[in-house]
């Protein structure tokens, strides 16, 4: 199916830019990949924060149905990865409320932020029991939402073009920890490139720049081998025989008018597409869910999500339950907003639903 139109106007009207500072420092993005593949084993994950972690409660209130208590806790990341988190998400704030009255069972279910539906299915990955999971209006993957959905557009690519190409560490030493090679994998090679001219065709004027303005050689930049263990970005560039726009020497030559080149400035389309294909790799490594451990009973999930979704799209990368077989997967017609703002009753059942399968499978964990 296509996509939703109210998805595309709903984005238009919003003028907030993502990653306005860039990809961050090449340091943090190693101890961000390297921490990951510690949470990526629940056996390693399950003993990082211990059960008398502290939690704070700083307000009560009585309603007439039920107890409100507001509190926070410090993020455990402070404390295994210091200094990685921004100031406003160290301190993560809760609000717990308890009917008066319990009926038959005392389920507690955890709602997220609106983007959380995703740290929520990576969270169950880490958790060593059978567990209730109901992610909403998301996949196996944040790449896509990032390379070709509608919040692509809102990527500040002008920036992450530029840094990308004077820093050579995020080529050099990146590169080398991302893992993740599945069958949507960013080192596919040539189905990459044709899946990043279809979807950045609409991309604005500004990333765009004629041939006529950029050194062309055959073969392409020097992807230093496509068999060490750095795989290339775009090794893709002399391994399949695709032509791509060179950098100048030194990514700061000098034009045939002699004026000294922008780096930024040079060879953008291939210089676009390789940043596309870093913002894939990084996202995958980070979120995608064949990077983690399978949750502990897969009948325990219900996905609902929206058939014609512009905000998380599912074409070109693996299924849910491909990962996780033996999830329930439950569609809806309609796009990301429209799902948000009429559909609130379906994601509701689904939650009764999971949660019910969860009592009549283990009537003793509860």
């Amino acid at each position: 199916m296509g996509v939703s139109r109210l998805d595309v106007f709903y984005r238009r009207l919003l003028l907030t830019k993502l990653f306005i500072g860039g990809w961050g420092k090449p340091e943090d993005l190693k101890r961000i990949f390297e921490f990951r593949k510690i949470i990526g084993d629940r056996e390693k994950c399950k003993s990082l924060v211990p059960q008398d972690y502290p939690v704070y409660i700083n307000k009560t209130e009585e309603l007439a149905d039920c107890h409100v208590q507001e509190g926070f806790f410090i993020s455990p990341l402070e404390h295994l990865v210091p200094g990685i988190l921004p100031q406003e998400a160290v301190k993560a704030r809760f609000q717990f409320i308890v009917p008066k009255r319990w009926q038959k069972n005392r389920p507690v279910c955890i709602h997220l932020a609106g983007t959380g539906d995703h740290m929520a299915s990576l969270a169950v990955t880490n958790w060593p029991k059978p567990i209730p999971l109901i992610p909403c209006l998301s996949w196996s993957t944040a790449s896509s939402v990032f390379t070709t959905g509608v919040l692509s557009k809102a990527v500040n690519w002008t920036q992450l073009e530029k840094q990308y190409a004077i820093n050579s560490r995020y080529e050099e030493e990146i590169i080398k920890l991302l893992e993740y090679c599945g069958a949507d994998s960013f080192k596919m090679g040539p189905k990459l490139v044709t899946n990043v001219d279809e979807h950045f065709h609409e991309l604005s004027e500004d990333h765009k720049l004629s041939v006529s303005q950029c050194s062309r050689v055959d073969g392409g930049r020097d992807c230093g081998g496509a068999t060490d263990g750095a795989e290339h970005l775009l090794s893709l560039g002399s391994s399949v025989g695709a032509s791509f726009e060179t950098l100048p020497t030194a990514l700061g030559g000098y034009n045939a008018h002699g004026r000294r080149t922008d780096p930024a400035e040079c060879c953008r389309p291939s210089l676009h597409k390789e940043s596309i294909s870093f913002m894939k790799a990084v996202m995958d490594e980070c979120t995608h869910m064949a990077n983690f451990s399978v949750p502990v009973d897969t009948s325990l999930i219900v996905v609902v999500q929206a058939k014609e979704d512009a905000y998380v799209p599912r074409t070109g990368v693996l299924s849910l339950q491909e990962i996780w077989p033996g999830c329930e997967v439950r569609y809806l017609r309609g796009g990301h907003i429209s799902a948000y703002l009429f559909k609130q009753n379906i994601f509701r059942q689904a939650i009764y639903d999971a949660f019910d399968r969860f009592c009549v499978k283990y009537p003793n964990l509860h």
